[in-house]
């Protein structure tokens, strides 16, 4: 590994996804910081800092993925002890945003806990936030400190063009008319066309597929969404697809959230090959079959170095990500 020329910064890993933080880490050059988290008997957390920070650019990579509350709250005591160590900065790397679904009020005195949660960060302490992959875009303006948003399509079309997709007809198809812009974005890299599915949804987590907008019939259809959560949105999607004509079907997203009965639906489905990031660490027991990841630890890292060096992050979210080429 390369060490990082400058000694002020750091990089800490909670307990999320340690896995990518490690990696991360490798990527930029410095050692994972020093740092015990353990829980009183009675579930409270207690974290403690065993090195010295005062003064350092400190950089905290958790996802706030199952179970998100603990995940959450680990960082928010992070954050705050941090600040009574007297760090320079604290730079909060959230590559997976829990509570990013409920970004409005769909219905009458239903809360927003995506600004929140963006305020508890704040308050806590954060200078500064880097993410991947919001569910909806605007979440960067619930929070009052800078918010880097980073995006996943790109490693996903390196994925396919890597794996023989050149040649193939591919449409590049939305599982809903929100995912339009995501979905636009990888059919650039993939030079393809985009369809829509559009869907209603009775109630939570049931997926109702109504019609395709678009050309499907004969190609090979790659479906995106930011998060695959109990699979309904996709299997369904991936269902209409095939029956209109589609000759293979693919899935990927950013982040495998897989709770319930995800994994049996997706292994259940005429989907051929579900590829996501490591953006939340996925057991051992969930990896294999038709999973499978790609990391996200260089784009973190190149973002990580260029905020620290004052250097414009904005060429990662315009540029196919050629630093990975």
């Amino acid at each position: 590994m390369e060490h990082y020329s400058d000694p002020n910064l750091k990089i800490f890993a909670l307990s999320s996804n340690r896995p990518l933080a490690q990696k991360i880490a490798d990527q930029v050059g410095v050692e994972l910081g020093k740092v015990s988290v353990t829980h009183f008997s009675d579930g409270e957390i207690k974290i403690n800092i065993d090195e010295s920070i005062r003064g350092d650019h400190v950089y905290i990579v958790q996802s706030t993925s199952y179970p998100v509350n603990d995940n959450l709250m680990e960082l928010l005591i992070m954050i705050d002890a941090l600040r009574r160590a007297s760090a320079k900065t604290i730079n909060v790397v959230l590559p997976y945003y829990g509570y990013a679904r409920q970004d409005r009020k769909a219905q009458s005195r239903e809360p927003i806990t995506a600004k929140l949660v963006a305020n508890m960060i704040t308050q806590a302490g954060a200078d500064r936030v880097l993410t991947l992959d919001l569910h909806a875009a605007q979440i960067q303006g619930f929070f009052d400190i800078p918010v880097d948003h980073l995006l996943g399509a790109p490693l996903l079309a390196n994925y396919f063009l890597e794996n023989n997709f050149k040649d193939k007809d591919i449409v590049v198809v939305s599982p809903d008319h929100g995912g339009v812009t995501r979905a636009r974005k990888l059919a650039e890299f993939l030079h393809a066309p985009i369809a829509i599915i559009d869907k209603r949804r009775p109630k939570a987590n049931v997926a109702e597929v109504m019609n395709i907008i678009g050309d499907v019939k004969g190609k090979v259809a790659v479906l995106i969404d930011d998060m695959i959560d109990t699979a309904g949105t996709i299997t369904l999607a991936a269902q209409a697809i095939q029956d209109a004509g589609a000759l293979e079907v693919y899935a990927c997203c950013t982040h495998p959230v897989l709770s319930g009965p995800a994994l049996d639906r997706l292994n259940a489905s005429v989907i051929k090959e579900v590829v996501v990031t490591d953006s939340i660490q996925v057991p051992e027991e969930k990896t294999g079959g038709k999973i499978v990841q790609v990391s996200v630890d260089q784009l973190m890292a190149e973002a990580i170095k260029r905020i620290h060096e004052n250097r414009s992050v904005s060429p990662l979210f315009i540029e196919k990500f050629t630093i990975l080429d």
